[in-house]
């Protein structure tokens, strides 16, 4: 009996110690690393497999809460309600000011630690509202045709590297065992469009362009910026899917550059390993042969992937320890970012969430905007008189929130559209504005403000059918609105809303009007959005506009998803009512938008097709009424961007098959100029245009890029003279796309500004100023340059002109090597000088840019003369510039 008490005394005293003593894993004192093995020790092959998807499943006896790894952040805090939205990633590269991207991924970070602790306060374990985030893109901007080019910073790889490591920095934070949020390089690697085949595209790189230029930023960022996530590509590289290929995950990636962190797939990736590459025969052994060469994390979003891995354990065709190797890299990263800890351990769960969208952000976002502005031409007419008595402001991107937002957004707080910037930069000029064409011929954009003379009263609802009264009453000058995961209004506190807009409506011109109500983005869930149009009393269309199939391009779902992904969501139905006008006279309109069920999505915009002919007359009257003419032309991400149902000239899935503005804006330009006004042309983009008229014509030219919430501020202040422009181009300009090889080769002869032969519009890093700059003689740190050495180049620069401005001053390489790139950049400063004042600029340039790749793509420094050149352009652009030969000592070969 004693000895049966002493057993049961001691079965009690552990039982009560492993109460009282935490786990490994729950200990925040120790190591994340060692946590992790803890933690995934504890699991079963199942619950592993589990982990390895973007729909990680709950564990609730270790204490584990789903999660959701895929959240986005590319230029703010995206698709999870309000943020900053700061200008898209290529208008950010045309900054080359690193310092200023760091600031911005700091920002980012911060609001979305606001937006996920607030989250966890709610729980609220949902899609977008995790810590883990997929950007930045830094693939090589190689040809202007692709449609994602707007996600770079664009097509040079030292620029790239060094923009992304700034942002990589700024998210991640200084303390690397406790991040504020992970990042991520993507699209690893050689990934750079057609959208339309990137499912099932093949690329046979060659040795020396994969070495050149499509991996330098991705091991810049690796081993220098630390990221701690990869995102494997979609398109295969020498007959291996990116996801599944160990000459890229094995090879340079890990044993290469040393890659602690985790892979993820790009979504559906997997998938496309045996439906779009036929590198295995289903998915479990797609799966098998991803993990095999490296790949941690399965994005299938609602199809099966890495969840398969249990049966392949079982089946003896893959080692569970490579589950648990995965696991475990992925919960090193979470207890990193303290999500196993108690709330309040960490400093950045004390982040509130008043600091999402905050006023000291938006200001961040407005000098950004103004860093972006990249002046092309300008005979004079920048920056507009004081005396100037009246604007015309024209043009399909003049007050479109697309152009402003770009893609991989946030939802911004009260946007400044171009002509409110302009309205407000000139309040003693007169302002006539007209949309004056569509974007491309076929393609709708939104109702113009001009058609509901002075405005909308616009009706909110805490109800989703206009029942009680208004919590809200405003006028509006148009219906476009973004309100993805967010309340239209403060005073709404529910996510079913719904809103009434009335008014009078009166047509440029008489004629047939095709007019367009949309939906908001809700992806991936289903929210219920109904509407109801009617104009002079007759509803002429009403219901819901989600339809019933949800179109994902060559994403096939399939059975075996997680469990805890949302049901397959249905798509958005835009509805179209064609109406027409006799008359130009004031119709009374009306329009109703209801938003309910889940609280994803939101948002509606009214869009048109209009007769050309009208919107054209509407643009001449504008510039005959006024001094001069501002003319807003450009694209929309909505044309350009990710595998996109979108088909007309000049477009393809996303993608552009012409690089020339759509005839449709050229028309436009062409009809104000012949009013003998001065045209200052200023387009908004996310890659390149042949604006070959502007150069020719045009009083002036500005690159504008989509410049985030504080745009059409941004603009207005450069028209002004207020900010002086000095954003150079990350990309080049070509005239045409004739000379280039195909989009679907991937080879760099004659692409991009290193091996380009061709004359360009305007190349890479050219960009103009209101004031000028001259350079003394450049003094190297050594007279005699050792291979493996880096290099200071310091040179004396000069502000000679009257004003105050910012000068970028651009390094150029060109090595010995015959057949070599034409140049390279090396290195870069942003510096800002007063009117007539010098500074001494160093510039660092690392040994690895004195190198050359040969054919083998071996990469070494060669003996020989080489050159430098600095200044404010390419060598051959500018006279502003400096140049040096030296000789290089000894020979090195250096590392992948």
């Amino acid at each position: 009996m004693t000895r049966t008490f002493v057993v049961g005394a001691l079965l009690l005293s552990g039982s009560m110690l492993a109460q009282t003593t935490p786990a490994v894993y729950q200990d925040a004192s120790q190591p994340a690393a060692v946590r992790a093995h803890d933690i995934v020790s504890r699991m079963t092959v199942e619950e592993k497999a589990a982990q390895l998807e973007d729909w990680a499943t709950a564990i609730p006896r270790l204490g584990v809460p789903d999660y959701q790894t895929w959240s986005e952040a590319l230029h703010g805090v995206a698709n999870s309600g309000y943020a900053t939205v700061f200008p898209q990633a290529i208008g950010m590269g045309a900054t080359w000011d690193p310092a200023l991207l760091h600031r911005v991924g700091d920002i980012i970070s911060t609001e979305g630690r606001s937006k996920f602790n607030q989250a966890q306060r709610e729980n609220n374990h949902r899609i977008f509202y995790g810590l883990t985030f997929w950007s930045p893109n830094i693939n090589i901007f190689r040809d202007p045709r692709w449609g994602r080019g707007q996600e770079t910073y664009g097509e040079d790889p030292f620029l790239t590297g060094k923009m992304g490591v700034a942002f990589i920095e700024g998210v991640q934070g200084d303390d690397p065992d406790h991040p504020k949020a992970v990042a991520t390089s993507k699209h690893f690697a050689v990934h750079s469009g057609p959208e339309s085949t990137r499912h099932t595209a093949n690329v046979d790189v060659s040795p020396r362009d994969l070495e050149e230029t499509y991996l330098p930023a991705f091991r810049t960022t690796v081993i220098d910026g630390h990221v701690k996530s990869v995102m494997c590509a979609y398109n295969a590289v020498d007959g291996m899917s990116a996801c599944a290929n160990t000459m890229l995950l094995k090879e340079h990636l890990r044993d290469a550059w040393g890659f602690k962190g985790f892979v993820v797939s790009d979504c559906a990736a997997i998938m496309d390993v045996t439906n779009g590459h036929h590198n295995a025969p289903d998915i479990l052994h797609a799966a098998v042969i991803s993990i095999k060469a490296g790949t941690d994390l399965s994005c299938s979003i609602w199809a099966p992937g890495f969840n398969t891995l249990a049966d392949a354990v079982k089946q003896n065709v893959v080692s569970e320890d490579l589950l648990t190797q995965a696991a475990e890299r992925l919960y090193t990263a979470r207890f990193q970012l303290g999500m196993f800890d108690k709330p309040g351990m960490n400093p950045n769960d004390k982040i509130p969430f008043t600091e999402t969208a905050s006023e000291p952000h938006r200001e961040v976002a407005l000098k950004a905007a103004q860093e972006t502005m990249v002046l092309l031409k300008n005979t004079g007419a920048l920056p507009l008189k004081r005396e100037t008595q009246s604007i015309a402001v024209v043009g399909p991107t003049a007050a479109l929130l697309t152009s402003l937002e770009g893609n991989y957004n946030g939802v911004s707080v009260n946007a400044v559209y171009p002509v409110d910037g302009i309205m407000k930069q000139f309040p003693g000029a007169a302002i006539h504005y007209a949309q004056g064409a569509t974007l491309a011929t076929g393609f709708s954009v939104p109702v113009p403000r001009t058609v509901f003379g002075e405005g909308l009263k616009t009706e909110y609802f805490a109800d989703a059918d206009w029942t009680g009264r208004p919590v809200v009453e405003r006028i509006e000058k148009d219906i476009q609105h973004d309100w993805r995961d967010a309340a239209p209004v403060p005073e709404i506190q529910t996510h079913d809303y719904s809103v009434r807009w009335t008014g009078m409506l009166s047509v440029p011109a008489p004629g047939k009007y095709t007019f367009v109500v949309q939906g908001g983005e809700g992806f991936p869930y289903s929210p219920n959005e109904v509407y109801s149009f009617a104009v002079d009393g007759k509803v002429l269309g009403e219901g819901s506009m989600t339809g019933s199939k949800l179109d994902m391009g060559n994403f096939k779902m399939a059975p075996g998803a997680s469990p805890s992904a949302p049901p397959i969501m249905k798509g958005p139905k835009p509805l179209r009512i064609e109406m027409t006008f006799e008359d130009t006279k004031p119709h009374a309109f009306e329009m109703k938008y209801s938003h309910s069920g889940d609280l994803a999505g939101g948002g509606t915009t009214l869009r048109w097709e209009a007769p050309a002919s009208g919107q054209l007359q509407e643009a001449v009257a504008a510039a005959n009424a006024s001094d001069v003419v501002v003319a807003f032309v450009g694209l929309s991400p909505q044309l350009e961007g990710e595998e996109m149902p979108v088909k007309m000239d000049g477009f393809n899935g996303g993608d552009r098959t012409s690089i020339a503005l759509p005839k449709s804006q050229q028309d436009l330009l062409e009809a104000v100029a012949a009013t003998g006004k001065p045209v200052i042309v200023v387009s908004l983009t996310g890659s390149a245009l042949a604006m070959t008229w502007a150069k020719e014509h045009a009083a002036a030219v500005i690159q504008a890029w989509y410049p985030g919430v504080e745009g059409g501020t941004a603009i207005a202040q450069t028209l002004a003279g207020e900010n002086n422009p000095a954003g150079r181009l990350p990309l080049t300009f070509y005239a045409s796309v004739d000379d280039l090889p195909a989009f679907a080769d991937y080879t760099l002869k004659n692409r991009t500004y290193r091996y380009y032969s061709g004359k360009p519009l305007w190349g890479f890093g050219y960009g103009l100023s209101y004031t000028t700059f001259k350079y003394g003689p450049v003094q190297l740190s050594s007279a005699s340059v050792k291979a493996g050495d880096p290099v200071t180049a310091t040179v004396a620069v000069t502000n000679s002109g009257g004003v105050a401005g910012d000068e970028v001053v651009e390094a150029y390489v060109k090595t010995p090597q015959k057949g070599g790139p034409i140049h390279s950049l090396a290195g870069f400063k942003r510096v800002h000088l007063a009117p007539g004042e010098s500074q001494n600029v160093a510039v660092e340039i690392p040994a690895r840019s004195f190198s050359s790749v040969d054919d083998a793509g071996a990469r070494s420094i060669l003996a020989g003369s080489y050159k430098l050149s600095i200044g404010g352009a390419q060598p051959g652009e500018t006279t502003s510039k400096s140049e040096v030969s030296f000789t290089m000592n000894g020979t090195m070969t250096l590392p992948k």
